[in-house]
Formats: structure tokens, C-alpha cells, sequence
């Protein structure tokens, strides 16, 4: 892996933490960030021993505050990378997600975000490609674009299967006049747990490596076949469902499973 300069990285027990590490502007991001977050979502998909990632951001301030604008957003790309704004016309804009979401970077391990301060703006780029949420309860989320005169399109869009329609809305509408506290995200669906500042390392962690005990093949069909199943018909999806089960099904991870059920060793679940 390339030393990287915006973001931490660290790998244990199947389990890959990646920080957003810019905290003196908030976990904006910048070029920089964009092509390493980039390169780190396309490399992992080669990574075996990698079965889940949390996504977080450093401090206790914010997770990411969208796109750093202190950094001319016209900068000239090199050869084959594509940074926000890179263009000369708005018909060949470059859209941030096609760096930093994973889903967009073709990562099909599953992802959780871990938040811890705030969320807004361009960080729905990538808290609209994660699995599922867990926030600090000083967590908030709000999207700023329209209190400085810019629309609102791609950040509620990440989000819109991912909240109701009048809170998106709201959200988007609203801008720099009311933030989404973590209390509120969970009621609404945004946020799948709210934990206190100090529990969330150990309420990602126990999440993450729960799910990559599992076996990595059926988690990552399991991935495929929910996140296609949000933009098809319920027959279409229904359809497809033993295609997904065939391709994420095979006999190392069924004896994989099997092992576990055979030991006697029974999982000392939890209830949310």
C-alpha cells in the first residue's frame, strides 16, 4: 500500500479501519484525499484478509465535512485521475463519488461508518455507499449547499433510499439552519445505533467483526443481491435472488459454516 497522507489505515482481525485524517479542516476532503481513498477502495477488493471495513473520521469534531474549499476545486488532473471540478464545462464535471464512495470503486466488502462528530455535505458521497451507520451521540448531519447558493443533487440523492422523502427534504432545504442530531437520524432510519463518544470504537468493532466471522463469499453475495434488489421491482429482484445465491454460495463456505455449527460452539448474541 502507498504511504498515504490524508488518511490512517490499520488492519486486525479481519477488520480494516480506515480514518479520515484531516481534523484541523474537519475531514474535508481534498484532491489528496480523494485519490488515496480511491486507490485504498480499489486495493482492498484484492485484500482476502480483509472481510469488513469501518469508516471514520479522526477526532471527535466531525467524520468528514464534504469538500475541502480552501482548494481550488479547477485543479488540473494528472494523467487518468479524476478530482472534483476537473473540467472546463459543467457537462464533464467530475463527480467525487467516482473517487471516494466504495460502492463506487466496486468495493462489495461491507462497509460501516462509525460517526463522530459532524456529517454534511459531501460526506453523503460516501455515508450513502456504507451498509450501515453508527454514530456518537454528538453526532449531527446537515447539508450546507444551498445557505452559499450551490444545489443540492448528488448528497440527497446518496441518501434518499436511505431516509424519508420530507426528511431528505428538510434536510437538503433547510442547510446551515437545523442539523440532524443522532437521536433524530436513528428514529428516522438514517443511523442504525447511537452510542456514547467513548463507546463507538468498541460498538464498530464488535459489529465489524461479527460480520467478518462469517464466511466472506456469502457476505459479499448477501452485499450484491440487497443493494441490487433497492433499485429493481420485487419481482425483478425476486427474480435474480437464486443467481445471487448461486454465485455467492460455494462448498468452501458452506463447510466453513458447517465447522462452526459442528464445534458446539453457539454465539453469544446480543439484543438491539
Amino acid at each position: 500500500m502507498p504511504e498515504l497522507q490524508t488518511l490512517l489505515y490499520e488492519e486486525k482481525n479481519n477488520v480494516a479501519w480506515v480514518t479520515l485524517n484531516r481534523p484541523d479542516v474537519y475531514n474535508a476532503f481534498n484532491a489528496q484525499m480523494q485519490r488515496e481513498l480511491h486507490e485504498l477502495w480499489r486495493g482492498l477488493r484484492r485484500n482476502d484478509a480483509v472481510r469488513c471495513v469501518v469508516l471514520t473520521g479522526a477526532g471527535d469534531k466531525a467524520f468528514c465535512t464534504g469538500i475541502d474549499r480552501t482548494e481550488t476545486m479547477a485543479e488540473q488532473p494528472k494523467a487518468g485521475e479524476r478530482v472534483v471540478g476537473a473540467a472546463s464545462t459543467p457537462f464533464m464535471f467530475d463527480d467525487p463519488a467516482a473517487n471516494i464512495g466504495p460502492k463506487t470503486c466496486d468495493l462489495w466488502k461491507p462497509v460501516i461508518a462509525a460517526v463522530n462528530g459532524m456529517a454534511c455535505g459531501g460526506a453523503f458521497y460516501m455515508l450513502g455507499e456504507v451498509e450501515f451507520i453508527i454514530a456518537a451521540e454528538h453526532a449531527t448531519f446537515f447539508d450546507p449547499h444551498v445557505t452559499y447558493g450551490m444545489t443540492a443533487a448528488f448528497e440527497p440523492m446518496h441518501l434518499l433510499q436511505k431516509m424519508p422523502f420530507h426528511e431528505i427534504m428538510r434536510l437538503a432545504l433547510l442547510g446551515n439552519h437545523e442539523r440532524l442530531s443522532a437521536k433524530r437520524a436513528h428514529e428516522i432510519g438514517l443511523v442504525s445505533e447511537v452510542v456514547a463518544a467513548d463507546k463507538l470504537r468498541e460498538a464498530a468493532t464488535w459489529a465489524a467483526e461479527a460480520i467478518a466471522s462469517a464466511p466472506a463469499l456469502a457476505v459479499q453475495g448477501t452485499l450484491r443481491a440487497i443493494w441490487a434488489a433497492r433499485e429493481m421491482s420485487r419481482s425483478q429482484a425476486l427474480g435474480l435472488g437464486y443467481a445471487f445465491v448461486g454465485l455467492g454460495t460455494n462448498r468452501e463456505s458452506i463447510q466453513e459454516g458447517q465447522r462452526m455449527f459442528a464445534s458446539g460452539k453457539r454465539i453469544q448474541w446480543r439484543l438491539r
